[in-house]
């Protein structure tokens, strides 16, 4: 169970010990968490020495921050596509499809 909770909340066996973010203006939340979720979620948190909340607050932020860095990797990609690359050619070429293909 744990490495299906890992997964899917995207946590891994990183650094132990409480959050860095300690004066950060926090909201109150409801979730609907499936119970065995929940209950591996609080034994990950007790072996770790933290809270609930902060457990999830880290798993969440790793979540965040790892989307966050796919998304901008792709809006690069997308940008290199869309800029091209240069290949020495100065935008002509100098071979036919048969001189590619030949046999």
């Amino acid at each position: 169970m744990e490495a299906v909770f890992a997964g899917w909340c995207g946590i891994g066996s990183g650094s132990r010990g409480r959050s860095t973010r300690k004066h950060v203006q926090k909201q109150n939340i409801t979730l609907s968490i499936p119970k065995d979720v929940l209950r591996e979620a609080k034994h990950l948190a007790v072996d770790r020495g933290i809270s609930l909340s902060g457990f999830l607050v880290e798993a969440l932020e790793e979540r965040v921050k790892r989307l966050s860095e796919m998304r901008r990797a792709g809006e690069r990609q997308r940008a290199l596509m869309r800029r091209g690359l240069k290949l020495g050619t100065k935008g002509k070429v100098h071979w036919t499809r048969e001189d590619l293909h030949a046999r």
